[in-house]
C-alpha cells in the first residue's frame, strides 16, 4: 500500500523525535569512520570498522528513522527486522522508546527475558525475521 506523501511526512515528523537520538548517535560514530547511506527510506549509519560485539549488546539498533549498525554486513543481515522497527517508531511516535523500556521491564516483572520477550522484539522477529 503506497502511502501520500502528507501521510509519508506526518509519519516522518511523528518519529523525529526518535530520529533525531540516532542522527546524533550517528554522528558520534564519524571517528569510526562511518558510512551514511538512505536505503528504503531510512538513513543507515555503519560504522566502518567492526566494533567489538563485547561492548556492543546488538548489531543493529533503530532510532526513528535511523539505523545505526556496528559493520556494513550487519545492516544488510538485519535490514528487515530493523525496518519493522522503524515502523513501529511510526506507529508510537516519541512514546515508543518509553513504551519500549516499560514493555521489557514488564518481561522481567514477569520474570521473562527483556529483550527477546519483549513484544516490539517478537514482532520484528515475525515480520523482519532474526
Amino acid at each position: 500500500m503506497k502511502r501520500s506523501r502528507l501521510a509519508r511526512w506526518a509519519l516522518w515528523l511523528w518519529a523525529s523525535p526518535n530520529t533525531l537520538i540516532g542522527l546524533v548517535l550517528g554522528l558520534l560514530l564519524l571517528p569510526l569512520g562511518a558510512r551514511f547511506r538512505r536505503v528504503d527510506g531510512v538513513l543507515e549509519i555503519a560504522a566502518m570498522r567492526r566494533l567489538p560485539r563485547r561492548r556492543w549488546p546488538f548489531a543493529a539498533i533503530t532510532f526513528g528513522h535511523v539505523i545505526l549498525g556496528t559493520h556494513a554486513q550487519d545492516l544488510e543481515r538485519l535490514r528487515a527486522h530493523e525496518l519493522v522497527h522503524v515502523r513501529q517508531c511510526e506507529r508510537w511516535g516519541p512514546l515508543f522508546l518509553p513504551a519500549y523500556l516499560l514493555a521489557g521491564a514488564w518481561q522481567c516483572v514477569r520474570g521473562r527475558d527483556a529483550y527477546w520477550d519483549n513484544p516490539f522484539e517478537v514482532e520484528a522477529r515475525r515480520v523482519g525475521g532474526c
